[in-house]
């Protein structure tokens, strides 16, 4: 008995340690924003439903619970919102603390758009079984399968940074509901039990794994927006992962560009001084200055050291 008393307290602890240690590595990572954009579908299904739409949706969804972005709306999220903000700037609406503001949307860092290549629904051809409100119940086997390509891009010099084939496939065996492209609508915990929606996700998870790849390589800046004294605000915070006690060098960017075509060939940064976070907010942060007191003003970029 004392030795399974034992275990078990080892497990729990374990599982604390772990608990911990995933909750200090989520708190730690410092986040890009990033939007994805609607794919296009480039294979040869049609139906009710817009495959490339249902990507898209799902691989925000997938970006957000990872905690290492900040998620964006999709773009016609973001063309309403700022529809909303011309409509409030027009005078045609009452004036107000929750009237839309012009100049406060987030932008996204970086951007990510794809194709679906290819999608089979069903290998069956959607016969056999009985329909229930755009579910086919059957006995037989049946499988679907996606494959895309998508593109992260830099929001900044419109570049793709990297891109990647991605696939999904899933099958079931004897009795079971299957996916139809009619009347589903918006049951999407319904959707991602089918065949199809979990070979959307699988293919979905394959394109996030790759995205969170990418973003290791990609610098994570910020700016100064203030000096006080012996105070720095910068403009990132909570939001973008910042912790309390972290240091960023601060400096300026030298940038080196195309004088024929004004495109971006090169950057680095002449650091100048050392900041130490103090206090997070969620959009900024108060750092202590460590080094460069007199050299540190406002405008300067940040970085991890």
């Amino acid at each position: 008995m004392r030795i399974v008393k034992m275990v078990v307290l080892a497990l729990c602890a374990f599982v604390l340690a772990t608990s911990v240690y995933a909750k200090t590595k989520a708190e730690g990572n410092l986040r890009h924003s990033i939007s994805v954009a609607k794919f296009e579908n480039r294979s040869n299904w049609t139906g009710q439903w817009v495959i490339g739409d249902t990507f898209g949706a799902v691989l925000t969804d997938s970006l957000n619970e990872t905690g290492r972005f900040i998620v964006l709306g999709e773009s016609d999220m973001r063309a309403e919102a700022m529809g909303e903000q011309d409509l409030g700037a027009s005078g045609r609406l009452a004036g107000g603390k929750k009237k839309p503001k012009i100049g406060y949307m987030t932008p996204a860092q970086l951007l990510v758009k794809g194709e679906i290549t290819h999608f089979q629904h069903s290998t069956t051809g959607g016969g056999g079984g009985i329909r229930i409100k755009g579910f086919r119940v059957s006995g037989g086997k049946d499988a679907a399968e996606i494959n895309a390509v998508i593109y992260v891009v830099d929001s900044t010099t419109g570049q793709i940074c990297a891109s990647k084939k991605v696939a999904g496939k899933a099958s079931r065996t004897a009795l079971g509901v299957g996916f139809t492209d009619k009347d589903w609508g918006t049951n999407v915990r319904g959707f991602k039990k089918t065949n199809v929606g979990k070979a959307v996700e699988a293919a979905v998870d394959e394109a996030v794994e790759f995205i969170v790849e990418q973003v290791e390589d990609i610098p994570w800046t910020g700016s100064v927006v203030l000096v006080k004294g012996d105070r720095v605000y910068i403009n990132r915070g909570g939001r973008e992962g910042v912790v309390k006690g972290q240091t960023f060098a601060v400096g300026n960017v030298e940038e080196v560009r195309d004088p024929d075509t004004g495109e971006l060939l090169d950057e680095s940064m002449n650091v100048l001084g050392k900041i130490e976070v103090a206090t997070v907010k969620k959009k900024l942060s108060i750092c202590s200055i460590v080094e460069g007191a007199d050299k540190i003003e406002k405008g300067m970029t940040i970085h991890l050291p």
